[in-house]
């Protein structure tokens, strides 16, 4: 069978100079590419022994020692409860919700390491989003920032860090203050 006199080169096969079309190199450049970069990439650093490698990996960026892990849950649900003034139950996670789907208070932690690299940004963007921010007396540092539908606290501890949302509970900027600082003076510290 015929070809027709226009129709385009097959790829891959050579033209009629001799020469391979340019699609084909286009094609098998990448490759080349990445037959060349895979074998540096595996290799790796070769001066440093291993153990300083995992010691670099295990390291917090700064420092000689590694970072402590987050703490736990401060709170029981009943212990919830009744800092909050409010009937709450555990919804795993540190996450308590009034079992209607309305309020919920939530406890995020993270060591401190964690809570002071994010200080600033928290405390910034807290005052943005709340009618008011006040540094608390707590812990390492912490604010309490309120508005009319929702609360926001963040300590530093010794042992960590905590930001505490409280949201829908029905009261005021000065209810959502004194209820977070209930939670923070409760937090061990």
């Amino acid at each position: 069978m015929a070809r027709h006199p226009l129709a385009p080169a097959r790829t891959g096969a050579p033209t009629a100079h001799g020469r391979v079309p340019w699609t084909a190199r286009r094609r098998l450049a990448p490759l080349l590419l990445l037959a060349l970069l895979v074998p540096a990439a595996c290799a790796g650093p070769t001066d440093t022994p291993a153990g300083d490698r995992d010691a670099a990996v295990d390291s917090d960026g700064g420092g000689d020692a590694p970072a402590a892990p987050p703490p736990a849950c401060p709170f029981t649900a009943e212990q919830a409860s009744e800092l909050a003034g409010l009937a709450l139950t555990d919804q795993g996670n540190c996450l308590f919700g009034d079992g209607r789907g309305v309020a919920s208070l939530t406890i995020t932690t993270a060591s401190r390491l964690a809570g002071e690299a994010t200080w600033d940004y928290q405390h910034e963007q807290a005052g943005k989003r709340y009618e008011r921010v006040t540094d608390v007396d707590r812990g390492v540092r912490a604010y309490v920032a309120a508005k009319d539908i929702e609360g926001e606290a963040v300590m530093i501890t010794e042992k960590g860090s905590y930001t505490v949302t409280m949201s829908s509970f029905s009261t005021d900027v000065a209810g959502y203050e004194q209820r977070l600082r209930r939670l923070l003076e409760a937090i061990p510290s």
